[in-house]
């Protein structure tokens, strides 16, 4: 598995970036609803894997009322392997798409050895990639939808001397079950996101003894982690 060139900077599903930084913190505030500050709040209490580094990032305005954001990147000494971002939302008064007031949208990218690009089932693999995190730590969700998407470059010219690339890309949404006080575990929905992170990176699972869980083939020394 190559490195991920650089952090997120393209929009996904509507996460904008920097511009948006203001009206974020507005809703991130006082006047946030009880439901989302305690979603909010669980989400900065998750326990997470060690290689996966999240900090909060600008959250999008436009999707909901309310909105919190998380960026992650997965780490082996000074490489980058994938990244990331997370992005809570939040309407009290429910949504018709969601069947729910919150919502989870992500986008997930790492890059891939061409060889592996070119495996016809990895949009398949990938996808079950997310849905099997979820259902490893028994949680319950709805309304998912997203795309798996795989891209390849090759360079010509003044750049004709660098190898091709290969990148998958994964966006998604789904809608987690909302447990007592309207409040879904959050946490635990990062800690599966984190997770899939992993997973697209090429690291082995949390669990090493879960055959249930398919992984690219690792194109890194094991013991430099």
């Amino acid at each position: 598995m190559a490195a991920a060139q650089g952090r997120l900077s393209d929009g996904a599903d509507g996460m904008d970036g920097a511009k948006d930084t203001a009206e974020a913190d507005r809703h991130a505030g006082a006047a946030a609803p009880p439901a989302f500050r305690a979603a909010v709040e669980a989400l900065r209490s998750a326990r997470l894997r060690p290689q996966v580094e999240v900090e909060p990032t600008p959250a999008p305005r436009r999707l909901a009322p309310f909105a919190h954001a998380l960026e992650a990147v997965v780490v082996d000494g000074e490489q980058e392997l994938a990244d990331g971002r997370l992005v809570l939302l939040h309407d009290p008064a429910g949504h018709d798409a969601w069947r729910g007031t919150f919502r989870l949208v992500t986008l997930v990218r790492a890059e891939l050895e061409p060889e592996m690009a070119a495996d016809p089932l990895l949009p398949e693999v990938c996808w079950s990639w997310l849905t099997g995190a979820l259902q490893l730590r028994g949680l319950t969700y709805g309304e998912p939808s997203g795309t798996v998407t795989r891209a390849s470059s090759h360079y010509f010219g003044g750049l004709g001397e660098r190898p091709p690339a290969s990148q998958i890309e994964i966006r998604a949404s789904w809608t987690p079950r909302e447990g007592m006080g309207g409040v879904p575990d959050t946490a635990a929905h990062l800690a599966s996101w984190c997770d899939l992170l992993a997973q697209v990176a090429g690291l082995p699972p949390a669990n090493p003894g879960d055959a249930s869980v398919v992984t690219l083939p690792q194109r890194r020394d094991p013991q430099a982690r």
